[in-house]
Protein backbone atom coordinates (compact mmCIF):
# COMPACT_ATOMS: atom_id res chain seq x y z
CA UNK A 1 0.00 0.00 0.00
CA UNK A 2 1.27 3.65 -1.01
CA UNK A 3 0.80 6.49 1.28
CA UNK A 4 -0.86 9.40 -0.16
CA UNK A 5 1.19 12.35 0.73
CA UNK A 6 -0.94 14.89 2.54
CA UNK A 7 -3.73 12.19 1.93
CA UNK A 8 -7.66 13.38 0.11
CA UNK A 9 -7.08 16.76 -1.88
CA UNK A 10 -9.05 19.60 -0.96
CA UNK A 11 -12.48 19.96 -2.78
CA UNK A 12 -14.98 22.36 -2.64
CA UNK A 13 -17.58 19.81 -2.51
CA UNK A 14 -15.98 17.95 0.66
CA UNK A 15 -17.71 20.15 3.06
CA UNK A 16 -21.19 19.26 1.50
CA UNK A 17 -20.80 15.73 1.27
CA UNK A 18 -19.36 15.91 5.48
CA UNK A 19 -22.45 17.78 6.44
CA UNK A 20 -24.50 15.27 4.48
CA UNK A 21 -23.90 12.65 6.70
CA UNK A 22 -23.09 14.51 10.16
CA UNK A 23 -26.04 16.21 10.29
CA UNK A 24 -28.50 15.47 7.15
CA UNK A 25 -31.68 16.88 8.61
CA UNK A 26 -30.10 20.47 8.95
CA UNK A 27 -31.00 23.10 6.95
CA UNK A 28 -28.34 24.20 4.21
CA UNK A 29 -29.91 26.32 2.19
CA UNK A 30 -32.91 29.17 2.65
CA UNK A 31 -34.14 30.77 -0.39
CA UNK A 32 -37.84 32.35 0.88
CA UNK A 33 -40.16 29.92 1.60
CA UNK A 34 -37.47 27.19 -0.30
CA UNK A 35 -35.76 25.04 2.12
CA UNK A 36 -32.87 22.67 1.51
CA UNK A 37 -31.11 19.95 4.27
CA UNK A 38 -27.76 18.59 3.96
CA UNK A 39 -28.93 15.67 2.51
CA UNK A 40 -31.47 16.64 0.21
CA UNK A 41 -28.48 19.32 -1.28
CA UNK A 42 -25.82 16.81 -1.50
CA UNK A 43 -27.86 14.20 -3.87
CA UNK A 44 -28.81 16.81 -5.77
CA UNK A 45 -25.33 17.71 -6.47
CA UNK A 46 -24.59 13.95 -7.03
CA UNK A 47 -27.40 14.11 -9.78
CA UNK A 48 -26.15 16.88 -11.19
CA UNK A 49 -22.55 15.94 -11.90
CA UNK A 50 -23.91 12.68 -13.14
CA UNK A 51 -26.43 14.82 -15.25
CA UNK A 52 -23.49 16.99 -16.63
CA UNK A 53 -21.02 13.65 -17.43
CA UNK A 54 -23.63 11.34 -18.82
CA UNK A 55 -23.50 14.70 -21.58
CA UNK A 56 -20.04 13.77 -22.39
CA UNK A 57 -18.16 16.36 -20.48
CA UNK A 58 -14.70 15.36 -19.02
CA UNK A 59 -12.55 16.22 -15.75
CA UNK A 60 -11.44 19.58 -16.89
CA UNK A 61 -14.51 20.86 -18.78
CA UNK A 62 -15.92 24.23 -18.18
CA UNK A 63 -19.13 24.84 -17.53
CA UNK A 64 -20.71 27.95 -17.17
CA UNK A 65 -23.07 29.42 -14.87
CA UNK A 66 -26.47 32.23 -15.58
CA UNK A 67 -27.94 32.54 -12.43
CA UNK A 68 -28.77 35.56 -9.91
CA UNK A 69 -28.68 34.24 -5.90
CA UNK A 70 -30.93 31.29 -5.45
CA UNK A 71 -31.73 27.99 -3.54
CA UNK A 72 -30.27 25.87 -5.90
CA UNK A 73 -26.57 28.01 -6.69
CA UNK A 74 -24.39 25.84 -3.95
CA UNK A 75 -25.95 22.83 -5.13
CA UNK A 76 -24.71 23.44 -8.56
CA UNK A 77 -21.32 24.44 -7.38
CA UNK A 78 -20.98 21.25 -5.32
CA UNK A 79 -22.15 19.35 -8.12
CA UNK A 80 -19.74 20.90 -10.94
CA UNK A 81 -17.07 19.99 -8.15
CA UNK A 82 -18.22 16.18 -7.90
CA UNK A 83 -17.39 15.57 -11.62
CA UNK A 84 -14.31 17.29 -11.90
CA UNK A 85 -15.50 20.12 -13.84
CA UNK A 86 -14.89 23.46 -13.64
CA UNK A 87 -17.33 26.22 -13.31
CA UNK A 88 -17.26 29.47 -15.23
CA UNK A 89 -20.02 31.71 -13.14
CA UNK A 90 -21.71 34.82 -15.81
CA UNK A 91 -22.75 38.14 -14.53
CA UNK A 92 -26.81 38.05 -15.41
CA UNK A 93 -26.07 41.86 -16.40
CA UNK A 94 -23.93 40.79 -19.23
CA UNK A 95 -24.53 41.53 -22.36
CA UNK A 96 -24.85 38.59 -25.13
CA UNK A 97 -21.53 39.88 -26.55
CA UNK A 98 -20.27 40.43 -23.54
CA UNK A 99 -20.97 36.84 -22.39
CA UNK A 100 -20.05 35.13 -25.83
CA UNK A 101 -16.72 36.61 -25.46
CA UNK A 102 -16.37 34.54 -22.05
CA UNK A 103 -17.98 31.60 -23.08
CA UNK A 104 -15.48 31.41 -26.20
CA UNK A 105 -12.45 32.27 -23.74
CA UNK A 106 -13.00 29.55 -21.32
CA UNK A 107 -14.03 27.12 -24.12
CA UNK A 108 -17.53 26.14 -21.93
CA UNK A 109 -19.20 23.21 -23.33
CA UNK A 110 -22.16 23.63 -21.48
CA UNK A 111 -23.88 25.91 -19.17
CA UNK A 112 -26.71 25.94 -16.03
CA UNK A 113 -28.73 28.89 -16.61
CA UNK A 114 -32.09 30.57 -15.47
CA UNK A 115 -34.86 30.62 -18.55
CA UNK A 116 -35.48 34.22 -16.87
CA UNK A 117 -31.82 34.87 -18.42
CA UNK A 118 -31.93 32.79 -21.51
CA UNK A 119 -31.86 36.02 -24.29
CA UNK A 120 -28.37 36.43 -22.84
CA UNK A 121 -26.69 33.24 -24.26
CA UNK A 122 -29.29 32.46 -26.97
CA UNK A 123 -26.93 32.31 -29.94
CA UNK A 124 -23.97 31.57 -28.15
CA UNK A 125 -25.32 28.52 -27.00
CA UNK A 126 -26.77 27.87 -30.40
CA UNK A 127 -23.20 28.76 -32.25
CA UNK A 128 -21.18 27.29 -30.15
CA UNK A 129 -22.85 24.14 -29.69
CA UNK A 130 -23.16 24.23 -25.72
CA UNK A 131 -24.53 21.54 -23.75
CA UNK A 132 -27.71 23.32 -21.80
CA UNK A 133 -29.98 22.62 -18.44
CA UNK A 134 -32.78 25.65 -17.55
CA UNK A 135 -34.20 26.39 -14.04
CA UNK A 136 -37.49 27.35 -14.98
CA UNK A 137 -37.88 26.40 -18.07
CA UNK A 138 -36.86 24.29 -21.51
CA UNK A 139 -36.12 26.75 -24.00
CA UNK A 140 -32.29 26.61 -24.67
CA UNK A 141 -32.20 22.76 -23.25
CA UNK A 142 -33.09 20.13 -20.76
CA UNK A 143 -35.45 21.24 -18.03
CA UNK A 144 -33.27 21.34 -14.56
CA UNK A 145 -35.00 19.25 -12.39
CA UNK A 146 -35.81 16.80 -15.07
CA UNK A 147 -32.75 15.95 -15.78
CA UNK A 148 -31.83 15.27 -11.89
CA UNK A 149 -34.87 13.37 -11.71
CA UNK A 150 -33.60 11.25 -14.28
CA UNK A 151 -29.93 11.36 -13.40
CA UNK A 152 -28.31 8.34 -11.01
CA UNK A 153 -28.34 9.78 -7.20
CA UNK A 154 -24.61 7.95 -6.77
CA UNK A 155 -21.94 9.96 -5.93
CA UNK A 156 -18.89 10.02 -8.29
CA UNK A 157 -16.66 11.21 -6.31
CA UNK A 158 -14.29 12.42 -9.46
CA UNK A 159 -10.70 13.68 -7.40
CA UNK A 160 -8.66 16.07 -8.91
CA UNK A 161 -5.65 17.91 -7.63
CA UNK A 162 -6.77 20.56 -4.68
CA UNK A 163 -4.24 22.74 -6.60
CA UNK A 164 -6.44 22.50 -10.31
CA UNK A 165 -9.14 25.18 -10.84
CA UNK A 166 -12.19 24.92 -9.40
CA UNK A 167 -13.80 27.76 -10.88
CA UNK A 168 -12.45 30.60 -13.80
CA UNK A 169 -14.09 33.73 -12.96
CA UNK A 170 -13.67 36.82 -14.85
CA UNK A 171 -12.50 40.27 -13.88
CA UNK A 172 -15.04 43.18 -14.33
CA UNK A 173 -12.70 44.30 -17.56
CA UNK A 174 -11.56 47.89 -16.25
CA UNK A 175 -9.32 48.09 -18.31
CA UNK A 176 -9.82 46.22 -21.68
CA UNK A 177 -11.42 42.40 -21.89
CA UNK A 178 -11.88 40.85 -19.20
CA UNK A 179 -9.86 38.08 -17.98
CA UNK A 180 -10.41 34.57 -16.82
CA UNK A 181 -8.66 34.12 -13.48
CA UNK A 182 -8.16 30.83 -12.30
CA UNK A 183 -8.69 29.56 -8.49
CA UNK A 184 -8.32 26.08 -7.07
CA UNK A 185 -9.83 24.11 -4.58
CA UNK A 186 -7.51 24.96 -2.19
CA UNK A 187 -7.35 28.67 -2.35
CA UNK A 188 -11.15 28.09 -2.06
CA UNK A 189 -11.14 25.77 0.37
CA UNK A 190 -8.86 27.37 3.02
CA UNK A 191 -10.55 30.98 2.45
CA UNK A 192 -13.86 28.93 3.01
CA UNK A 193 -11.99 27.87 6.55
CA UNK A 194 -10.49 30.58 7.64
CA UNK A 195 -13.93 33.17 7.21
CA UNK A 196 -15.40 30.66 9.17
CA UNK A 197 -13.30 31.39 12.30
CA UNK A 198 -13.04 35.18 11.27
CA UNK A 199 -16.74 35.86 10.43
CA UNK A 200 -18.73 33.67 12.71
CA UNK A 201 -19.54 30.70 9.69
CA UNK A 202 -20.17 27.15 10.37
CA UNK A 203 -22.55 24.85 11.93
CA UNK A 204 -25.21 26.37 14.35
CA UNK A 205 -24.90 29.41 12.27
CA UNK A 206 -27.50 31.10 10.01
CA UNK A 207 -25.20 33.21 7.06
CA UNK A 208 -27.22 35.94 4.63
CA UNK A 209 -26.12 36.03 0.92
CA UNK A 210 -26.60 38.88 -0.15
CA UNK A 211 -23.86 39.75 -2.72
CA UNK A 212 -24.23 38.05 -6.20
CA UNK A 213 -22.67 34.85 -5.87
CA UNK A 214 -21.60 35.33 -9.59
CA UNK A 215 -18.98 37.63 -8.36
CA UNK A 216 -15.79 36.15 -6.35
CA UNK A 217 -16.40 37.72 -2.85
CA UNK A 218 -19.94 37.17 -3.09
CA UNK A 219 -19.89 33.38 -3.78
CA UNK A 220 -17.07 32.47 -1.43
CA UNK A 221 -19.24 34.23 1.29
CA UNK A 222 -21.75 32.78 0.27
CA UNK A 223 -21.06 29.07 -0.11
CA UNK A 224 -18.55 29.15 2.64
CA UNK A 225 -21.48 28.50 5.24
CA UNK A 226 -22.75 25.82 3.55
CA UNK A 227 -19.28 24.02 3.36
CA UNK A 228 -18.64 24.70 7.15
CA UNK A 229 -22.17 22.91 7.91
CA UNK A 230 -23.89 26.35 8.64
CA UNK A 231 -27.26 28.04 6.63
CA UNK A 232 -27.43 30.62 4.19
CA UNK A 233 -30.66 32.42 3.50
CA UNK A 234 -30.49 34.07 -0.26
CA UNK A 235 -31.80 37.18 -0.81
CA UNK A 236 -32.13 37.34 -4.83
CA UNK A 237 -31.90 41.05 -5.49
CA UNK A 238 -30.36 43.74 -3.32
CA UNK A 239 -33.37 45.41 -1.30
CA UNK A 240 -31.97 46.98 1.66
CA UNK A 241 -35.41 46.39 3.56
CA UNK A 242 -35.50 43.00 2.17
CA UNK A 243 -31.86 42.53 3.96
CA UNK A 244 -33.59 43.95 6.95
CA UNK A 245 -36.71 41.87 6.76
CA UNK A 246 -34.42 38.42 5.58
CA UNK A 247 -32.45 39.16 8.90
CA UNK A 248 -35.21 39.31 11.18
CA UNK A 249 -37.44 36.98 10.19
CA UNK A 250 -34.29 33.97 9.32
CA UNK A 251 -32.60 35.11 12.55
CA UNK A 252 -29.12 36.15 10.59
CA UNK A 253 -26.50 36.37 12.31
CA UNK A 254 -23.54 36.99 9.90
CA UNK A 255 -24.00 38.87 6.61
CA UNK A 256 -21.32 39.91 3.91
CA UNK A 257 -21.97 43.63 2.64
CA UNK A 258 -20.43 45.82 0.19
CA UNK A 259 -19.98 49.66 1.22
CA UNK A 260 -22.95 50.54 -1.12
CA UNK A 261 -25.58 48.59 0.87
CA UNK A 262 -24.73 49.99 4.18
CA UNK A 263 -25.43 53.53 2.44
CA UNK A 264 -28.43 52.10 0.82
CA UNK A 265 -29.47 50.84 4.44
CA UNK A 266 -28.61 54.15 5.94
CA UNK A 267 -31.09 55.79 2.70
CA UNK A 268 -33.95 54.09 4.31
CA UNK A 269 -33.93 57.13 7.30
CA UNK A 270 -32.96 56.76 10.99
CA UNK A 271 -36.10 54.45 12.12
CA UNK A 272 -35.62 51.43 9.49
CA UNK A 273 -32.83 49.16 11.74
CA UNK A 274 -35.08 50.33 15.21
CA UNK A 275 -38.10 49.18 13.77
CA UNK A 276 -36.74 45.66 13.00
CA UNK A 277 -35.88 42.97 15.77
CA UNK A 278 -32.08 42.25 14.14
CA UNK A 279 -30.65 40.84 17.97
CA UNK A 280 -29.42 37.71 16.12
CA UNK A 281 -27.23 39.88 13.57
CA UNK A 282 -23.80 40.13 15.22
CA UNK A 283 -20.96 39.90 12.71
CA UNK A 284 -21.04 42.35 9.84
CA UNK A 285 -18.13 41.92 7.15
CA UNK A 286 -17.43 44.51 4.26
CA UNK A 287 -15.23 44.22 0.77
CA UNK A 288 -15.27 45.29 -2.55
CA UNK A 289 -14.78 48.60 -2.20
CA UNK A 290 -13.26 51.40 0.28
CA UNK A 291 -15.84 51.72 3.60
CA UNK A 292 -15.62 55.68 4.23
CA UNK A 293 -15.37 56.77 7.52
CA UNK A 294 -18.26 58.87 8.18
CA UNK A 295 -20.05 55.10 6.61
CA UNK A 296 -18.10 53.51 8.85
CA UNK A 297 -18.99 55.22 12.09
CA UNK A 298 -22.74 55.30 10.93
CA UNK A 299 -22.78 51.58 11.06
CA UNK A 300 -21.28 51.02 14.29
CA UNK A 301 -23.05 53.97 15.54
CA UNK A 302 -26.15 52.05 14.46
CA UNK A 303 -25.36 48.28 14.89
CA UNK A 304 -24.01 48.61 18.33
CA UNK A 305 -23.74 45.10 19.38
CA UNK A 306 -22.23 43.95 15.66
CA UNK A 307 -18.64 43.26 15.51
CA UNK A 308 -17.81 44.80 12.09
CA UNK A 309 -14.69 44.42 10.12
CA UNK A 310 -13.33 45.62 7.15
CA UNK A 311 -11.50 43.43 4.83
CA UNK A 312 -9.47 43.78 1.84
CA UNK A 313 -8.52 41.80 -0.93
CA UNK A 314 -9.34 40.89 -5.12
CA UNK A 315 -9.84 38.17 -7.50
CA UNK A 316 -6.39 37.55 -7.79
CA UNK A 317 -5.37 37.60 -4.21
CA UNK A 318 -8.52 36.27 -2.00
CA UNK A 319 -8.60 38.23 1.55
CA UNK A 320 -5.04 40.11 2.22
CA UNK A 321 -5.89 41.59 5.26
CA UNK A 322 -8.55 42.21 7.72
CA UNK A 323 -9.55 45.24 10.47
CA UNK A 324 -11.36 43.43 13.19
CA UNK A 325 -14.06 44.97 15.20
CA UNK A 326 -11.13 45.24 18.58
CA UNK A 327 -9.79 47.63 16.20
CA UNK A 328 -12.19 49.50 13.60
CA UNK A 329 -12.32 52.79 16.10
CA UNK A 330 -8.92 53.53 16.97
CA UNK A 331 -7.75 52.19 13.15
CA UNK A 332 -11.16 53.31 11.44
CA UNK A 333 -8.86 54.62 8.22
CA UNK A 334 -7.02 51.51 8.18
CA UNK A 335 -7.92 47.91 6.52
CA UNK A 336 -6.41 45.85 9.34
CA UNK A 337 -3.61 43.54 9.32
CA UNK A 338 -2.37 40.70 7.05
CA UNK A 339 -4.95 38.24 7.17
CA UNK A 340 -3.97 34.19 8.12
CA UNK A 341 -1.13 32.41 6.06
CA UNK A 342 -0.41 36.19 4.33
CA UNK A 343 3.02 37.90 3.85
CA UNK A 344 2.68 41.88 2.84
CA UNK A 345 5.14 43.47 0.90
CA UNK A 346 5.03 47.48 0.05
CA UNK A 347 7.43 48.76 -2.27
CA UNK A 348 9.16 51.01 -3.97
CA UNK A 349 9.21 51.21 -8.20
CA UNK A 350 12.93 49.46 -7.67
CA UNK A 351 10.71 46.79 -5.99
CA UNK A 352 12.75 47.65 -2.38
CA UNK A 353 10.47 47.22 0.84
CA UNK A 354 9.28 50.83 2.03
CA UNK A 355 9.68 52.09 5.57
CA UNK A 356 6.84 52.93 8.04
CA UNK A 357 4.91 55.64 7.09
CA UNK A 358 6.00 55.32 3.55
CA UNK A 359 3.31 54.56 0.53
CA UNK A 360 4.13 52.11 -1.67
CA UNK A 361 2.77 49.07 -3.93
CA UNK A 362 1.00 46.29 -2.16
CA UNK A 363 2.07 42.56 -2.80
CA UNK A 364 0.87 39.63 -1.05
CA UNK A 365 1.36 35.96 -0.89
CA UNK A 366 -0.72 33.24 0.92
CA UNK A 367 -2.76 30.20 0.01
CA UNK A 368 -5.45 32.09 -1.65
CA UNK A 369 -3.64 33.50 -4.72
CA UNK A 370 -4.55 32.51 -8.14
CA UNK A 371 -3.41 30.10 -10.51
CA UNK A 372 -2.74 33.09 -12.86
CA UNK A 373 -4.90 34.12 -15.65
CA UNK A 374 -6.36 31.48 -18.71
CA UNK A 375 -4.27 32.31 -21.58
CA UNK A 376 -2.51 34.83 -20.63
CA UNK A 377 1.01 34.49 -19.28
CA UNK A 378 1.49 37.97 -20.17
CA UNK A 379 -0.49 39.38 -17.76
CA UNK A 380 0.19 36.54 -14.95
CA UNK A 381 4.03 37.85 -15.05
CA UNK A 382 3.15 41.50 -14.46
CA UNK A 383 1.24 40.99 -11.50
CA UNK A 384 3.74 38.63 -9.47
CA UNK A 385 6.98 38.71 -8.81
CA UNK A 386 9.94 35.61 -9.31
CA UNK A 387 9.09 34.36 -5.61
CA UNK A 388 5.57 34.45 -5.80
CA UNK A 389 4.27 37.62 -4.67
CA UNK A 390 1.05 39.03 -6.31
CA UNK A 391 0.02 42.62 -6.81
CA UNK A 392 -3.69 44.27 -7.52
CA UNK A 393 -1.89 47.61 -8.07
CA UNK A 394 -2.85 48.87 -4.82
CA UNK A 395 -0.94 51.83 -3.28
CA UNK A 396 -0.78 51.32 0.12
CA UNK A 397 0.98 52.66 3.55
CA UNK A 398 1.76 50.58 6.72
CA UNK A 399 1.82 52.11 9.91
CA UNK A 400 4.73 51.16 12.97
CA UNK A 401 1.91 48.89 14.10
CA UNK A 402 1.72 47.37 11.23
CA UNK A 403 -1.53 48.38 10.14
CA UNK A 404 -2.36 48.37 6.69
CA UNK A 405 -4.04 51.52 4.83
CA UNK A 406 -4.81 51.34 1.27
CA UNK A 407 -4.13 55.54 -0.87
CA UNK A 408 -5.72 54.44 -4.06
CA UNK A 409 -5.32 52.18 -6.89
CA UNK A 410 -1.92 53.13 -8.53
CA UNK A 411 -3.96 53.38 -11.88
CA UNK A 412 -6.52 55.94 -10.65
CA UNK A 413 -3.52 57.61 -9.23
CA UNK A 414 -3.62 61.63 -10.74
CA UNK A 415 -0.21 63.48 -11.46
CA UNK A 416 -1.00 67.42 -12.06
CA UNK A 417 2.06 69.51 -12.26
CA UNK A 418 4.31 66.88 -11.70
CA UNK A 419 2.70 65.65 -8.51
CA UNK A 420 0.69 62.78 -7.26
CA UNK A 421 -2.99 63.12 -6.15
CA UNK A 422 -5.07 60.04 -4.65
CA UNK A 423 -8.39 59.91 -5.51
CA UNK A 424 -9.45 58.02 -2.38
CA UNK A 425 -7.85 60.83 0.13
CA UNK A 426 -10.89 63.36 -1.52
CA UNK A 427 -13.19 61.14 -1.63
CA UNK A 428 -12.67 60.52 1.77
CA UNK A 429 -12.95 64.07 2.70
CA UNK A 430 -16.49 64.45 0.32
CA UNK A 431 -17.52 61.58 1.79
CA UNK A 432 -18.35 63.63 5.44
CA UNK A 433 -20.14 66.44 3.55
CA UNK A 434 -23.54 66.32 4.53
CA UNK A 435 -25.30 67.05 0.95
CA UNK A 436 -22.54 64.14 -0.48
CA UNK A 437 -23.76 60.59 -0.81
CA UNK A 438 -20.69 59.51 -2.76
CA UNK A 439 -18.09 60.68 -5.07
CA UNK A 440 -15.58 59.39 -7.45
CA UNK A 441 -12.99 61.40 -8.31
CA UNK A 442 -10.97 61.40 -11.62
CA UNK A 443 -7.95 62.58 -13.49
CA UNK A 444 -8.56 64.69 -17.48
CA UNK A 445 -6.29 65.50 -19.53
CA UNK A 446 -4.78 68.98 -19.56
CA UNK A 447 -2.92 71.00 -21.67
CA UNK A 448 -1.01 72.91 -18.59
CA UNK A 449 -1.25 70.22 -15.88
CA UNK A 450 -1.45 67.12 -17.98
CA UNK A 451 -3.91 65.88 -15.82
CA UNK A 452 -6.47 68.03 -13.88
CA UNK A 453 -8.52 66.71 -10.66
CA UNK A 454 -12.23 66.06 -11.78
CA UNK A 455 -15.36 65.17 -9.37
CA UNK A 456 -18.14 63.08 -10.21
CA UNK A 457 -21.29 63.50 -7.23
CA UNK A 458 -23.88 62.46 -5.90
CA UNK A 459 -25.91 64.40 -4.12
CA UNK A 460 -28.58 63.62 -1.39
CA UNK A 461 -32.59 64.38 -2.46
CA UNK A 462 -32.90 67.85 -2.35
CA UNK A 463 -29.50 69.13 -2.78
CA UNK A 464 -28.15 70.90 -5.83
CA UNK A 465 -24.14 70.99 -6.86
CA UNK A 466 -23.13 73.58 -5.26
CA UNK A 467 -19.34 73.59 -6.05
CA UNK A 468 -18.01 76.58 -4.08
CA UNK A 469 -19.49 74.93 -0.55
CA UNK A 470 -17.79 71.59 -1.61
CA UNK A 471 -14.36 73.48 -2.68
CA UNK A 472 -14.86 75.53 1.17
CA UNK A 473 -15.39 71.71 2.62
CA UNK A 474 -12.38 70.56 1.10
CA UNK A 475 -10.00 73.43 1.89
CA UNK A 476 -10.26 72.26 5.80
CA UNK A 477 -8.84 69.11 5.24
CA UNK A 478 -6.65 69.24 1.68
CA UNK A 479 -3.89 71.09 0.30
CA UNK A 480 -5.33 73.20 -3.02
CA UNK A 481 -3.82 71.51 -5.57
CA UNK A 482 -6.12 68.19 -4.52
CA UNK A 483 -9.32 69.96 -4.54
CA UNK A 484 -11.18 69.21 -7.56
CA UNK A 485 -11.26 71.65 -10.59
CA UNK A 486 -14.44 70.69 -12.36
CA UNK A 487 -17.63 69.14 -10.61
CA UNK A 488 -20.24 66.85 -12.19
CA UNK A 489 -23.45 66.06 -10.57
CA UNK A 490 -24.56 62.56 -11.73
CA UNK A 491 -27.63 60.24 -10.46
CA UNK A 492 -25.54 57.51 -9.68
CA UNK A 493 -21.99 56.13 -10.36
CA UNK A 494 -21.53 53.38 -12.74
CA UNK A 495 -20.25 49.88 -11.30
CA UNK A 496 -19.04 46.09 -11.88
CA UNK A 497 -20.52 43.15 -10.94
CA UNK A 498 -18.43 43.63 -7.49
CA UNK A 499 -19.98 46.88 -6.53
CA UNK A 500 -16.85 48.44 -6.71
CA UNK A 501 -17.17 51.82 -8.77
CA UNK A 502 -16.13 51.47 -13.08
CA UNK A 503 -14.18 55.08 -13.27
CA UNK A 504 -13.54 54.45 -16.69
CA UNK A 505 -17.29 54.34 -17.56
CA UNK A 506 -17.53 58.09 -16.15
CA UNK A 507 -17.45 61.06 -18.61
CA UNK A 508 -18.37 64.48 -19.11
CA UNK A 509 -21.85 65.21 -19.36
CA UNK A 510 -22.67 66.13 -22.79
Amino acid sequence: MTLIPGGAPLSIASGVREFAEATPDRVAVIDGDRTLTFAALDERASRLANHLTSSGLGVGDRVAVLLGNRLEYPEIAAGIAKAGLVMVPLNPRLTPAEARYILEHSESRAIVLDEALSTIVADSVSHLGLSATVLDGTTLGAAYEEALAAASDVDPRVEVPELDPFCITYTSGTTGKPKGVLISHRSRVLTFYMSALEYGLGAGRVSAAVAPMYHGAGFAFGYAPVFTGGTVTMLRKWDPQGFLDLVEKDRVQSAFLVPTMAQGIRSLGPDAVPAKDLSSLDTLYFNAAALPHALKEWVMDTFPGVGVHELYGSTESGVITNLRPVHMRAKSGSVGHAWYMTEIRIVDEQGNEVAPGQPGELFSRSPYLMNGYLKNPEATAECTTEDGFVTCGDIAVRDEQGFISIVDRKKDLIISGGTNVYPREIEEVLATHPAVVETAVVGEADEQWGETVVCHVVLRPGHELDTAALESHCRGELAGYKIPRRWYAIDALPRNAGGKVSKRDLAPPA
